[in-house]
């Protein structure tokens, strides 16, 4: 029996395993995935989700295959309204690495294997969870129920274990929709970021390892039948930017920002998207998972040594380990809900700033712009574009 489950073998719960895995706690993950996604979803990873993966040793060969972003520009009408530099926002890594969410996926997944060989179950997913109390069963499609101390969800906006909690879902302001694919890069850019804040919505630009670059276009609405033609012609006609041909078909989706009412309840804890869908404009959301993961290891680690002594010392739970380590999963429950909360006031801004604008209204919104982008308001902008006060 592990000691702690984890359901969910995308980023965040990978990496939240292989922090417990080095902490020594039993540890085993369920993916429901019998193959990884090769489409590239998240691709920017923050000086603090570099932090995170130099904790268990993966840091340096992720920045070995991953473009480094060190600057960004914004600009309107074909004038540039101001220009965003990372270098001082984060001493440590003065940059934003782009990779896709793929080839970290196998970086982490690679790494947890090496960890604990075997406790890695893909094809498997979650139909039930119950807190008994003293343990946690997870009850699968395939029939088997597995027990644990202590279960972390880490299954996605749509998270079974979060309903299975019985946790709310709550709804935070008004969605967006966006057309996205990547195309070959020509170069002009080299690895800066783009926005183009343009009167018909934004358009934005990141650069990809491997000579190629990500485009991602506001939409009047979901777009699910659109061609990379058609994303080429977007950016063309706002931006006057002409595109080759795209390496694969694009993404329609629909941005909706969401926040889970709470983080731990009983032997249950949500990490990542289960607990807090964020907008992706600005890509804060899995790097804030990961942030999740980092405040919870020791924290869990704290509450698996109290139950391990409750059940050697024969007794109930309730003795001043066990009250610690739910205090120390309550402190995380508070912390992590406040950043989460930051963190989509921060994503709203982004993507209010995006939206289409026109006369006065377009003109007030670039002024800001160019505000923020002057001493001292742009290395604010700065720290807060790389999260470094989540």
């Amino acid at each position: 029996m592990p000691e702690v489950l984890v359901v969910g073998g995308g980023p965040v719960g990978l990496l939240t395993a292989c922090l417990l895995a080095l902490r020594g706690i039993d540890v085993e993950v369920f993916e429901a995935r019998t193959e990884p996604s090769l489409r590239s979803r998240a691709i920017g990873i923050h000086p603090p989700g570099l932090a995170a993966l130099q904790q268990i040793g993966i840091a340096d060969e992720l920045l070995a295959r991953a473009v480094r972003i060190r600057e960004g520009v914004v600009g309107c009408d074909g004038r540039a309204l101001g220009r965003l530099s990372f270098e001082r926002a984060a001493p440590a890594h003065p940059f934003v690495a782009s990779l896709p969410q793929h080839e970290t996926e196998e970086l982490l997944r690679e790494r947890f294997r090496q960890l604990r060989p075997g406790a890695l179950h893909e094809g498997v997913a979650v139909s039930d969870v119950r807190d008994t109390g003293n343990r946690v069963e997870a009850r699968f499609a395939d029939g088997r129920v597995v027990s644990a101390r202590y279960l972390v969800g880490a299954d996605g906006a749509r998270s079974r274990v979060r309903a299975a909690a019985g946790i709310g879902w709550r709804t935070i302001g008004t969605g967006e929709t966006y057309l996205m694919a990547d195309f070959p890069d020509s170069g002009a850019n080299g690895s800066t970021a783009v926005l183009f804040f343009e009167r018909g919505g934004v358009v934005e630009s990141f650069p990809l390892p491997g000579g190629k670059r990500r485009w991602v276009a506001m939409t009047n609405g979901l777009t699910p039948e659109a061609s990379g033609a058609d994303l080429a012609d977007i950016v063309r006609r706002r931006t006057t930017v002409t595109l080759p041909d795209a390496l694969a078909a694009p993404s329609a989706f629909a941005v909706q920002q969401r926040l889970a009412e709470g983080m731990v309840v009983g032997r249950i804890v949500l990490v990542g998207d289960a607990a807090h869908e964020i907008s992706p404009i600005g890509g804060q959301g899995m790097n804030l998972g990961w942030l999740d993961a980092v405040a919870l290891a020791p924290a869990l680690e704290r509450a698996v040594t109290a139950d391990r002594e409750a059940q050697t010392a024969h007794r109930d739970g309730n003795c001043d380990s066990a009250l610690e380590a739910d205090a120390a999963l309550a402190a995380y429950d508070r912390r992590r809900r406040s950043a989460a909360r930051m963190a989509v006031r921060q994503a709203g801004f982004n993507m209010a700033m995006g939206r289409p604008y026109d006369g006065l209204r377009l003109h007030a919104r670039n002024a800001a712009v160019r505000v923020l982008a002057i001493p001292p308001a742009n290395q604010v902008l700065a720290r807060a574009f790389t999260m470094r006060w989540l």
